[in-house]
């Protein structure tokens, strides 16, 4: 009993250290990607670019996604644009991650740092997804202004209102991880981004778009599960599905381990 408790205790062990030379590896490359991304314009114009759409979107243009003609203490507009103008500008923001590194030469650099290339995908997709946070969190005054220009005052849910921050925070990273992937094949941007947004598009719509032909049967409803549309749709009410959360986790595994793969393929 003693030795198999000594023998758990010792893989913890190994398991904490290897975690800790793996983040420490890995952090100082991150900052200098956060840095890179609010050094330059890019940065900026994403944050800019989404705050003022949104806003224009959610209280000065009419339609559907307005708070004010709608009638209605949510947000719920906020998140259903959100997802069609995150196709675009994730993207914008991953498309230089890997291409640009390999048209100015630096990719080589990069590589032989002392770093492994997980520990390279995952820090270039920890500060795109920073970015993202950063662009999110002045929307907060959006709940802020719902919740007092409630009828009466504070009649929102708030738990609604925090799942559905989770749902975009889910989305927003699953197309960071596709962006990586996509700026991973080739050393142009602009393919990188037509990559990119052509796959978030297609994992986004396109199952469900084969699933309203409706021609094939209960299968065509399994193939609408593996689109993000129907989690994202499920996720952004508010309801925080076990399911849900294993796709989203699933989807961005598989494209930074894929992209992982591609740097792997140098060596080939």
């Amino acid at each position: 009993m003693f030795k198999n408790r000594a023998k758990i205790q010792n893989n913890i062990t190994q398991i904490l250290y290897f975690c800790e030379i793996f983040l420490k590896g890995m952090f100082s490359l991150y900052i200098k990607e956060l840095k890179a991304f609010l050094s330059s314009i890019i940065g900026y114009i994403f944050i800019g670019v989404f705050l003022i759409v949104s806003g224009l979107f959610i209280w000065v243009f009419p339609n559907v996604n307005n708070v004010l003609e709608s009638g209605l203490a949510d947000l719920q507009g906020l998140f259903n644009l959100s997802q069609f103008l995150f196709l675009f500008l994730v993207p914008a923001i991953t498309m230089r991650s890997f291409a640009e590194e390999k048209r100015t030469g630096t990719m080589d650099y990069l590589l032989t740092l002392p770093l492994t290339d997980m520990q390279i995908v995952w820090a270039k997709f920890l500060a795109c997804l920073t970015l993202l946070v950063i662009a999110l969190l002045p929307t907060l005054v959006y709940v802020i202004t719902v919740y007092w220009i409630g009828n009466p005052v504070g009649n929102i849910d708030m738990g609604s209102t925090w799942g559905s921050y989770l749902g975009l925070l889910f989305l927003g990273a699953a197309f960071i991880a596709v962006g990586l992937f996509s700026s991973s094949l080739t050393n142009n941007q602009i393919v990188a981004f037509i990559i990119a947004a052509l796959l978030c598009f297609i994992l986004s719509f396109g199952f469900a778009f084969i699933y309203s032909f409706d021609a094939l049967g209960n299968f065509g409803y399994y193939l609408k599960t593996l689109g993000i549309e129907h989690h994202y749709s499920s996720i952004s009410q508010g309801v925080i599905d076990t399911r849900d959360v294993i796709y989203f986790c699933s989807v961005i595994f598989i494209f930074l381990y894929s992209t992982r793969l591609v740097l792997l393929s140098r060596k080939w």
